[in-house]
């Protein structure tokens, strides 16, 4: 799964540490919080928490359900490596130019999901930008393993790949179920989509379970389905990139949403003294360079996922107006002086 993507929002739930001693397994209801961490899905650390009061069997049981639906959506958006049986964004890469690739109804789904976002966003939510990205991912992952020799990429070079990025290379046929890229160079990456989208998949089936008080943590991309037992809500700290290990920029007081934040102090290297995050402004094709971060608190993971990084490139006054346009969605703007903009439907969110 493609390494891009969200800088880390720190989840401030009060003795959920305590609760990975061990889940006991009575049939008693549960008095404390149960939890359990992952490091399977999409390259980062996963947690799942309950503070429903269930018995410790159901919670090992929905948890498992979560487990079994994030593992699948891990396979079918990696794009480094293919798996047994699967047809996935890998083999849909490696064929680009081919003939089309028969794949799962759910990756069908997930890429129409995608295009719809495409056009929601004028065009700055596109999963085809993977050329250029794969060029920065390139020399990320060189300037880690070698800091001084660490290099930017070359304009002409991400000039030639933007010429194919455009989301018509990419058919979909729902009624055959199938894929093509038509362009040999074109390349899917879903780094700024797939982790929120699964998530939310994940969420469907907790709903379907009747689950409530249940918070997913997906590799920073925090997801609350309903509220605590007492009707309160969950406190969510959004680090301040000028300090993201030790400073918190504020505490959001939030219920059955998501809260996605995308930044600048996650997945980055120097050269010559200058940091260079990995989210891509698609028409410098160079990072971003209008905010230090962007939060967004929407009920879709999915939709956060994408307008966390949507937003990240664009104006205040043309992300304000998207977020006005979709409706449901808040926002929450750092800028690199630490200042804040936020909409106005996040005023009675904010704790501090």
């Amino acid at each position: 799964m493609n390494r891009l993507k969200k800088g880390w929002i720190l989840f401030c739930l009060l003795g959920l540490l305590a609760s990975f001693a061990g889940c006991s397994q009575n049939e008693v209801k549960s008095t404390e919080p149960m939890g359990k961490v992952y490091f399977n899905w999409f390259d980062t650390v996963s947690y799942v928490y309950s503070y429903a009061g269930d018995p410790a069997e159901r919670f090992e049981q929905l948890s498992a359900g979560v487990s079994g639906i994030l593992t699948e959506y891990h396979q079918l958006f990696d794009i480094y490596h293919e798996y047994s049986g699967i047809n996935n964004l890998c083999t849909i890469n490696r064929q680009a130019g081919g003939d089309p690739l028969k794949v799962d109804p759910k990756l069908i789904e997930f890429l129409l999901y995608a295009k719809d976002l495409y056009h929601k966003t004028d065009g700055e939510m596109n999963i085809l930008l993977g050329p250029v990205l794969k060029i920065w991912h390139n020399h990320r992952t060189a300037a880690t393993d070698n800091p001084g020799a660490a290099s930017l990429p070359g304009q002409e070079e991400l000039l030639e790949a933007a010429k194919h990025t455009a989301f018509e290379l990419l058919e979909i046929d729902p009624q055959q179920s199938t894929v093509r890229l038509v362009d040999a160079s074109a390349a899917i990456d879903v780094g700024a989509l797939g982790k929120g989208y699964a998530t939310e998949k994940a969420v469907e089936y907790l709903q379907q379970q009747g689950a409530g008080g249940y918070v997913l943590n997906i590799g920073g991309n925090i997801r609350i389905i309903g509220t605590k037992p007492d009707g309160s809500g969950w406190n969510t700290a959004v680090k301040d990139p000028q300090a993201p290990d030790s400073r918190y920029a504020a505490t959001l007081n939030l219920t059955d949403t998501a809260c996605v934040t995308s930044g600048n102090y996650e997945r980055f290297f120097s050269v010559d003294g200058k940091q260079y995050h990995h989210i891509i402004d698609r028409d410098t094709l160079f990072p971003a360079e209008q905010f230090a971060s962007v939060t967004i608190i929407t009920r879709d993971s999915g939709l956060a996922d994408a307008l966390s990084t949507a937003l990240f490139c664009m104006s205040y006054e043309d992300g304000l107006a998207l977020a006005k346009s979709l409706g449901g969605v808040e926002v929450l703007w750092i800028n690199h002086d630490g200042t804040m903009q936020y909409t106005d439907g996040l005023q009675d969110k904010l704790v501090n």
